[in-house]
C-alpha cells in the first residue's frame, strides 16, 4: 500500500483547483502521477500546504511526520502537487520542485514524486 502525503501550494491551490478536487480525482482514477499506483491501494495520510511563500515546507513536513508517527500514520511517499509546479511557472514561486525533492529525500529518506494530476 502506498502511504502518501500530498503537499500543495497555499497561494494558488483554491484558485487552480478548488478543494484539491483534481488531486482526489487523479488518485481515484490512477491518472497523472498516481498511475504508478494502479495495482495497489493508496492511503492519503495527509494533505497540507507548503507553509506559504517563501515556503516553510521542511518544518511543515517534519511536523506532519512527527504527528503521523505519534498516531500510527507514517508515510512513505511525498507528492509535490501539480499546483506547486505551476506556482513556479505562473506565480514566481521561489520553491524549486527538484531541489525540494532532493532535500526531502536526503533529510527525511522519503520518496518524492513531483506532480499529482495531469490537468
Amino acid at each position: 500500500m502506498a502511504r502518501v502525503v500530498i503537499l500543495n501550494c497555499k497561494k494558488i491551490r483554491d484558485i487552480l483547483c478548488v478543494s484539491c478536487m483534481k488531486c482526489y480525482k487523479a488518485m481515484q482514477e490512477r491518472v497523472g502521477e498516481f498511475e504508478r499506483y494502479k495495482d495497489e491501494p493508496i492511503d492519503i495520510v495527509a494533505m497540507g500546504d507548503c507553509g506559504d511563500c517563501p515556503g516553510l515546507v521542511m518544518p511543515k513536513l517534519v511536523l506532519i511526520s512527527d504527528i503521523g508517527k505519534a498516531i500510527g500514520r507514517d508515510f512513505d511517499v511525498v507528492h509535490l502537487g501539480t499546483c506547486i509546479v505551476k506556482a513556479g511557472m505562473t506565480a514566481k514561486c521561489p520553491i524549486n520542485p527538484e531541489e525540494l525533492a532532493k532535500k526531502i529525500k536526503d533529510k527525511m529518506g522519503k520518496e518524492v514524486i513531483i506532480g499529482t494530476h495531469p490537468w
